[in-house]
């Protein structure tokens, strides 16, 4: 079978959290329970790397504002692991060239990545902090059962990462006045800061 499901679930996964796509498939491949993991994602350091920053994005990710400029920051981080792993994974199977796998994981990655930051900014207009923690834990919850899934079943698991891709343009459609008020918030916040920093004492 094609690789391409598989490439095409890491590619959401990466966009949610990059780092435990990376873990997990890393010690699947480790442990031996699957062949369709390359050995450069089963290397100890790697492993070490990836389970460190696993544990970094878990703790900023559930504490409000500092889990949207960590996805600010994952803008550009999450694209490229997604593109990197659906390469390997490419290169690995042989049954889907390398580039083509690239485009799929980093396209699909960008998409889950920015429905995972709005989402974040409409969560972060609640002013309690549970939201965050409930939303990120989901989130950990459903990399980890959706990669787990992919390894045994991977076109069933494409399809319910496409079906959870959909579902999260939808509700950023829904969320967007949120989300602009977000950010009107915060400019407002921003300016009230530079006039009290240049009123005279």
């Amino acid at each position: 079978m094609s690789v391409l499901p598989l490439v095409f679930t890491s590619g959401w996964a990466s966009g949610i959290n990059a780092y435990a796509v990376v873990l997990l498939f890393g010690v699947f491949g480790a442990t031996g329970l699957t062949d369709e993991v390359p050995e450069s994602l089963q290397r100890t350091d790697v492993l070490v790397v990836a389970g460190a920053l696993f544990v970094c994005e878990a703790v900023a990710d559930k504490i409000p504002y500092v889990d949207s400029i960590w996805d600010t920051a994952h803008t550009v981080i999450r694209p490229v692991s997604g593109a990197v792993v659906a390469a390997l994974l490419a290169g690995q199977s042989g049954s889907l060239p390398e580039i083509a796998a690239g485009a799929v994981g980093g396209s699909t990655a960008l998409m889950s990545h920015l429905v995972k930051a709005g989402t974040r900014m409409a969560v972060n207009t609640s002013p309690e902090p549970f939201s965050n923690i409930a939303v990120s834990t989901a989130e950990d919850l459903g990399v980890a059962g959706i990669i787990t899934f992919a390894i045994f079943h991977p076109l069933a698991a494409a399809i319910v990462a496409g079906g959870l891709l959909l579902l999260g343009i939808v509700i950023i459609v829904f969320l967007a006045a949120k989300i602009r008020n977000f950010r009107r918030r915060k400019a407002e916040r921003r300016a009230r800061r530079r006039v009290a920093a240049t009123w005279p004492d």
